[in-house]
């Protein structure tokens, strides 16, 4: 089981910004590809934004030119830089690993790990 600890989450005004960070507790291939999914409540899950392989990251348009992901596998640490925050990016955002796809529907069968969530609101 790998545990990944979230903490960066709060209260923000729109136009603002917010660092998210997630821990693993272990490196190697159960933490190969990792991300950041965001859940609004009567909304599916939404992945915001993945790196892959270490080095390839992807992005929901929805965020797109305003967050950044980045790691630090030196510490198995995983970034969400958040920027020109919108009072719709407001969520619970989770942390995500695999060794395969992040996908739900991949990560359900091969196997995936989730975080316990931090809440980000962003005021009007």
């Amino acid at each position: 089981q790998v545990e990944l600890v979230e903490s960066g989450g709060g209260l923000v005004q729109a136009g603002g910004s917010l660092r998210l960070s997630c821990v693993a507790s272990e490196s190697g291939p159960r933490i190969r590809n990792m991300g950041w999914y965001r859940l609004v409540p009567g909304k599916e899950r939404e992945l915001v934004a993945e790196i892959v392989q270490g080095e390839r990251t992807n992005y929901a348009a929805s965020v797109k030119g305003r967050f950044t992901i980045s790691r630090d596998n030196a510490n198995n640490t995983l970034y969400l830089q958040m920027d020109r925050l919108k009072p719709e990016d407001t969520a619970v955002y989770y942390c995500v690993s695999s060794a395969y796809g992040l996908d739900l529907e991949e990560m359900a069968v091969m196997g995936g790990f989730w975080g316990q969530g931090t809440q980000v609101t962003v005021s009007s």
